[in-house]
């Protein structure tokens, strides 16, 4: 209808709706609750309503509606009778909606970036609505500027963040922080500053911020770094932002010091002392020199060569290895060469003033040949490095020597010198030729290198030695082992999602990437812990609830790089630990309990089962009655509900209370319950006669009385209920001229008379009447005298009441009154003639008979009128010769209450 009639109207008062549109600002704060009030367009708009009106008593009312239902429009709820507009449901999240930094609108359903934003940060929310009815009618423009809230902590894009300085760096040099945090909120809400959380006395940050607004973190060298002291440092980036309180977020900073050339090489010693044999052989080892440089890479690099002042005789008898630094024997040593030889070595760096080292070589002059060590290798040997791979089984042969005397004049022996699992030993058949091997298993991660010598002696005391050394190739022989086999933890439930547990530490004595150790879970760890393969942290990427699973174990691994790998197992075993996070619970939300009333005090009336699935303190249920707390009570360790006093049905029948529940924790959490108690009744109230009112009152039974007329009744009630206060009547004891002659109904308690009053039945009449419940087991009763006076009139009541304080001896009747229970059905017999004519003739006879017996009733009691017998004068009054039967017509029956 609101569509058509903008149709209608529209093309005619364009112009006036037009020139009527109106512009509503309003701001708020982003993530508030459905229901807040944003602004009443009708109280703005200056509408009637702004007057005092309700929109509702305006004729016709005033009505607002939101021209479009977008994606704006789920943000607000708009009272279409009052214009008052709220948040919705749908919460705002202005980093959401708004994620250009020049700010964002939503026109009615859809988003762009406003041009025309009141200020770089604004977030507006654009709404049309329309105001109707017509005479009212304009556009009304609502701009919703969302505030931001201080609601996100910065953050930085990477977890790890790594920076290099060079050693030279002088102070106050600024190194820019490639990844400076995030933080989506704005203004002052957003990063404000950065600080570190371990300086060392060396660095410090500083924040710069460009045209744009945004900061970047330098770093600001304070102090002289050297990366031979310390090559790296590890603190913690914090980025703080502007908001109250603030937030801050961090990332790891890694400040690595990168090397310069400030370093030369350098020798241990300035002059070293070697003696040479004039008779050695050719490629004899002389001495070996080395410098040291303490600087990396390229700058480490150490070159060696002869001094200037080194003679070239001496050059050409030694030679220098510029890579090693070792010095062998070039040449044979003859009788001309000089006996001593001063050797100036040069350590050359880059860049660097040499080192230099002096070498003094004295060759001693033989006149005999020393003996030979030839070796010929069987393992891989690389200049005089023998590489043998640990766990290589016992007695690997290493190289066989052959030991001989050049002159063939001396007799030569060999022993093995240096300590480690080898042993020299001759090999048989052959003279002069000896075996080296290993004595046991070599153990990498136990020594790695070995240094031996095979020593020649000849008869004459003249020795050589072949220095061998052995390399250890590391195996992959080692598993990772764990610090701890059994690593026990225990977090609190309700934990944040992706929870630090622990960090798992295993370790390899192997060496390079044998040694190298990764970390998984085992197959029994469910699927929401996760372990890091490089670090070996532990972590739960979702909530434990302590309730649902108090215990976790499982199995976790650490794995080497070897080939084939090796690994290790350890057991994770993770406590639970309780929260106060769950009410306690009710069994039920409704009990209800079944008392006989007159329960003794303080007695068993039920449990309240009440359960917390928390543990310990947090686990532990009091119980306390909230109402009714004067009459009952409850047992707050077993949940036992007693009433202090005995209960009375016929006082109160019900009792609901109100069962509250509080645990241990800190804060307490509670629960109710509704207490139902009903009273079973107990037949402890005999009937209570309401009427006659007195076993002293009497009532005037006239004579002229037709048989089945009621006379009289007794009336009581019993204050019990169900079969307790079914009452039944009987007459148990009787008194008078003829005291048969009435009965009393056993339910109703109406008393009837059962047949015609004759002229001697005159006189009083005493009927004891029980009155009895159907109480289970033992039945109570009441009884009251009925007592009737058979007479045309009273005349003397003196007399009648002289009588009644008589003690009537009245045997009584133990007769139980029975209530006769009508059958519901009765079932037909089959039809047949001769029944119905037998009941058709007796009823004939009885008619005969009745009015015969009647007729000679009627004679008898004329008769007799004034003559009564002497024997029943202690219940007769005189009484008047006349009856006045006109009287007796109009009212036929008169009570008399004394």
């Amino acid at each position: 209808h609101l569509l058509l009639f903008l149709l209608f109207v529209g093309p005619f008062n364009c112009f006036a709706s037009y020139s009527r549109a109106t512009e509503l600002f309003y701001s708020l704060n982003e993530g508030l609750p459905a229901g807040v009030l944003i602004g009443s367009l009708a109280h703005d708009l200056r509408l009637p309503t702004a007057s005092g009106q309700h929109p509702a008593s305006l004729q016709p009312p005033l009505s607002f509606t939101l021209a479009s239902h977008g994606l704006g429009g789920q943000y607000v709820q708009l009272d279409n009778r009052s214009g008052e507009l709220h948040t919705s449901a749908v919460e705002i999240d202005r980093e959401a909606l708004c994620v250009e930094s020049s700010g964002a609108t939503i026109f009615g359903g859809s988003a762009a970036v406003s041009s025309s934003s009141p200020s770089p940060e604004s977030c507006l929310l654009l709404l049309d609505v329309l105001v109707l009815p017509q005479e009212y009618f304009r556009l009304v423009k609502v701009k919703i500027a969302i505030r931001d809230v201080n609601d996100n902590a910065p953050r930085f894009p990477v977890p790890h963040i790594r920076l290099s300085v060079p050693e030279n760096a002088p102070v106050n040099t600024r190194l820019a922080i490639e990844h400076p945090a995030l933080d989506p909120d704005m203004g002052t809400n957003g990063v404000q500053t950065y600080r570190l959380r371990d300086n060392y006395g060396v660095f410090t940050l500083d924040v710069e911020e460009n045209e744009n607004g945004e900061r970047t973190p330098y770093l600001i060298v304070m102090g002289a770094l050297d990366r031979e002291t310390q090559d790296e440092y590890v603190t913690v980036i914090v980025a703080e932002d502007g908001g109250t309180p603030p937030l801050v977020g961090s990332a790891t900073l890694t400040i690595g010091i990168s090397d310069i050339n400030d370093n030369c090489p350098q020798f241990n010693d300035s002059q070293l002392n070697v003696t040479l044999y004039g008779n050695s052989s050719l490629g004899t080892h002389v001495a070996t020199v080395h410098a040291v440089d303490m600087d990396l890479g390229s700058n480490a690099q150490i070159t060696y060569s002869y001094s200037q002042k080194v003679p070239q005789p001496s050059r050409d008898l030694f030679h220098l290895n510029e890579s090693t630094g070792a010095i062998t024997l070039s040449t044979k040593v003859d009788g001309d060469t000089p006996r001593l030889h001063r050797l100036i070595i040069l350590g050359n760096g880059p860049g660097c003033i040499p080192a230099v080292i002096t070498v003094l070589v004295t060759i001693i002059k033989v006149m005999m040949r020393p003996p030979e060590v030839v070796p010929r290798f069987i393992a891989n040997e690389v200049e005089g490095v023998v590489y043998l791979k640990e766990l290589e089984p016992i007695n690997t042969p290493i190289a066989f020597f052959t030991i001989k005397d050049p002159d063939e004049k001396y007799k030569v022996s060999c022993y093995l010198d240096g300590d480690g699992p080898f042993r020299l030993s001759p090999y048989k058949p052959y003279n002069n030729e000896y075996l080296l091997e290993t004595t046991k298993p070599l153990d990498f991660e136990t020594q790695q290198l070995y240094e031996i010598s095979v020593v020649a002696w000849n008869s004459e005391g003249f020795h050589v030695k072949k220095v061998i050394k052995v390399q250890v190739l590391d195996d992959n022989d080692n598993s990772p082992v764990f610090s701890e086999q059994l690593i026990e933890l225990s977090i609190e439930e309700n934990n944040v999602p992706n929870a630090f547990l622990t960090k798992l530490h295993a370790t390899d004595a192997d060496s390079g990437e044998r040694g190298q150790v990764s970390y998984f879970l085992g197959p029994d760890a469910p699927s929401y812990f996760a372990l890091d393969k490089t670090t070996g942290v532990l972590t739960v990427s979702t909530q434990l609830d302590r309730e649902e699973k108090e215990k976790y174990r499982y199995t976790v691994k650490a794995v080497d790089s070897g080939f084939p790998p090796r690994e290790s197992i350890a057991t994770v075993t993770i406590t639970v630990l309780d929260k106060n996070d769950n009410s306690p619970r009710f069994i039920n939300k409704d009990f209800s309990f079944f008392v006989p009333e007159n329960f003794p005090g303080f007695g068993e009336i039920g449990v309240i089962s009440v359960t917390d699935a928390d543990a310990g303190q947090n686990g532990w249920v009091a119980l306390s009655v909230l109402n009714g707390s004067d009459i009952f009570v409850i047992d707050t360790g077993k949940g036992v509900l007693r009433a202090k006093v005995s209960l009375d049905r016929e006082q109160q029948s019900s009792y609901v209370l109100w069962i509250e529940a509080v645990d241990g924790g800190d804060p307490a959490l509670s629960s109710t319950a509704k207490i139902t108690i009903l009273l079973l009744d107990i037949n402890d109230n005999p009937p209570l006669v309401l009427f006659p009112q007195s076993n002293m009152s009497y009532l005037l039974v006239l004579p002229s009385t037709l048989p089945g007329s009621p006379i009289t009744e007794v009336y009581a009630v019993d204050k019990d209920t169900g079969m307790n206060a079914v009452i039944a009547y009987s007459i148990i004891g009787r008194r008078g001229p003829r005291p048969e002659s009435f009965r009393i109904d056993p339910k109703t308690g109406n008393i009837t008379l059962e047949e015609s009053l004759m002229q001697n039945d005159y006189g009083l009449y005493r009927l004891l009447v029980k009155v009895s419940d159907h109480g289970y087991p033992e039945p109570l009763h009441s009884t009251v005298m009925v007592n009737l006076f058979v007479n045309d009139t009273v005349s003397n009541e003196s007399y009648i009441e002289s009588l009644l304080r008589k003690e009537p001896d009245i045997s009584v009747e133990e007769k139980q009154p029975q209530i006769s229970i009508e059958p519901t059905h009765k079932k037909m017999e089959s039809a047949s003639c001769m029944p119905t004519l037998v009941a058709l003739s007796i009823i004939s006879l009885g008619s005969i008979a009745l009015v015969t017996g009647m007729g000679i009733y009627i004679c008898l009691r004329k008769g007799k009128k004034h003559h009564r017998a002497d024997e029943n004068l202690e219940v007769q009054i005189p009484l008047n010769g006349r009856i006045n039967l006109h009287m007796l017509e109009k009212k036929p029956v008169e009570i008399s209450n004394i």
